[in-house]
């Protein structure tokens, strides 16, 4: 057997592996490569990968008998049992100290598990969030490692070298976490994603049905929009995905079925929050309004049954635009506030430590929330590292309370006229909510006490004492041993 060659191994020759191979080897690296298909091993590395630094594999013995200590396999194939079949398939020809690398859509605590189960082997496990689509994994993805934290100097010089560089060279990659960390800032990324993805398809009903303008005026105005604080990739893709002509020379967006399909990271985000007890209402709207959308042929029956007003506006359109831009960077704010808010929650109850900074300069370039915004989120952590809520902090302060005069004015109209707009109204309401010193959480503890002996906190007495009241004169003195805010 000759002397390995190869300073990385990839396992999954789909479109995402195939262009992180390319990525990798245009940094100088040499890859060993191996799918289960084993002709198309050889059809890319005689086809894309022709001329290159690649060494085909046909076995895993075979890919991991390419490669230098300590050996690094990363893993590109589809989330779940798939990856656990190819960690057994992998794990008995490796050594204490190499390294697995999982960068596939994993829910974070298949990642959590299989850092713990492997440790014990010795091996090293690495769950890492890779964004961009397939143009990134080619050119420079955005990466999110987690895992154990012992592999990072090892795939630390691969990672920062394919990954998309912002800021003067500064790679969009660096280590998020132990365990399921990485894995679940991805997910938070994706969540983050429905949200900005539902805002942008909001601001275009909204012009739409009630500015009456055609998509490719819309794709003019997100064209705009994309020159100033909402630059960014989704605020481009819309305006290039507005402009374009089908053969006939319409849009083709109009002749699109408007049944949206989702992968489930958006539903993972919204659970983790549900059982976090974090309030994450932007994104939970952007995945109902998805299952909403799926339910086409009944929406189509509803349509002929159920009325309501007649969407027509009249006055300055300009500015009801200008509004529309208001209202959708205030939301995006809110949808950032509640991703953090989120991240940080989790961190506290697994003893993750997640650079909040770091992750805003990760998301910087190459993901598909890419924005320039974030930048100014990546300050805002620099200027205070334990910031609660994004929205405390004064730029962003000053920010959303500039633009909340032109949000309110959209959402009335949206709700008078009859456009659901359910991600800008319930960013709406968390930041009514979130900036309210009293709700009327007080009667709904009064109704959980009357019904349930669930006990109260009293205003007039210190936090933590407890009390019930027997509001009907038949319930007795006894409470519930439970108090769950």
């Amino acid at each position: 057997m000759s002397e390995p060659t190869a300073d990385i191994g990839l396992i999954g020759l789909a479109v995402m592996g195939e262009n992180l191979v390319l990525n990798m080897e245009s940094h100088g690296y040499t890859v060993a490569v191996y799918n289960r298909t084993t002709s198309k091993v050889d059809e890319f590395v005689n086809g894309r990968g022709k001329g290159k630094k690649l060494v085909g594999a046909h076995t895993v013995k075979d890919l991991v008998a390419s490669l230098k200590r300590p050996r690094k396999v990363m893993i590109m194939v589809k989330a779940g049992a798939p990856v656990d079949a190819v960690i057994e398939e992998v794990a008995p020809f490796l050594e204490p100290g190499d390294i697995l690398i999982d960068g596939g859509n994993t829910h974070y605590p298949d990642t959590t598990r299989r850092t713990r189960a492997l440790k014990e082997k010795g091996l090293l496990f690495v769950g890492t969030g890779v964004s961009g689509g397939e143009e990134g994994a080619l050119k420079g993805p955005s990466i999110m490692p987690g895992g154990n934290p012992d592999a990072w100097e090892s795939v630390k010089p691969i990672f920062q070298a394919i990954a998309a560089k912002v800021d003067g060279g500064t790679p969009c990659c660096d280590w998020v976490g132990d365990e399921g960390a990485g894995h679940y800032v991805k997910m938070v990324h994706n969540g983050i994603e429905y949200g900005d993805m539902q805002l942008c398809c909001e601001a275009y009903q909204l012009m739409k049905d009630l500015a009456g303008m055609d998509a490719p005026a819309i794709g003019e105005v997100f064209g705009r929009w994309n020159q100033g604080k909402l630059d960014s990739y989704l605020v481009e893709i819309t305006r290039d995905i507005l402009a374009y002509k089908d053969e006939d020379g319409q849009p083709l967006v109009d002749k699109i079925l408007d049944t949206a399909g989702q992968k489930g990271t958006g539903k993972w985000t919204v659970t983790s929050a549900l059982d976090l007890g974090i309030s994450l209402t932007l994104i939970g709207e952007a995945v109902f309004s998805r299952c909403l959308s799926a339910q086409k042929e009944e929406r189509v029956e509803a349509s002929k049954v159920l009325e309501g007003p007649i969407p027509k506006m009249s006055g300055d359109m300009q500015a009801f635009i200008n509004d529309i831009e208001q209202a959708l960077y205030a939301s995006k704010l809110v949808s950032y506030a509640q991703g953090y808010v989120l991240m940080n929650a989790m961190a506290k109850e697994s003893g993750w430590k997640i650079n909040n900074g770091g992750v805003a300069l990760m998301w910087r370039g190459g993901c598909i929330i890419r924005s320039a915004f974030l930048g100014k989120i990546k300050e805002a952590f620099d200027r205070n590292p334990n910031l609660t809520n994004l929205l405390l902090d004064p730029y962003f302060k000053e920010e959303i309370t500039k633009a909340q005069v032109g949000w309110r004015r959209v959402c009335s109209a949206a709700v008078s006229l009859g456009i659901p707009v359910p991600a800008m109204t319930s960013a709406l309401a968390y930041f009514d909510g979130y900036r309210s010193g009293r709700l009327p959480a007080n009667l709904l503890q009064a109704q959980r006490d009357y019904f349930g002996a669930h006990t109260y906190e009293r205003t007039d007495k210190p936090r933590g004492e407890f009390f019930h009241t027997n509001w009907t004169g038949r319930g007795g003195t006894t409470a519930s041993t439970t108090y769950n805010v």
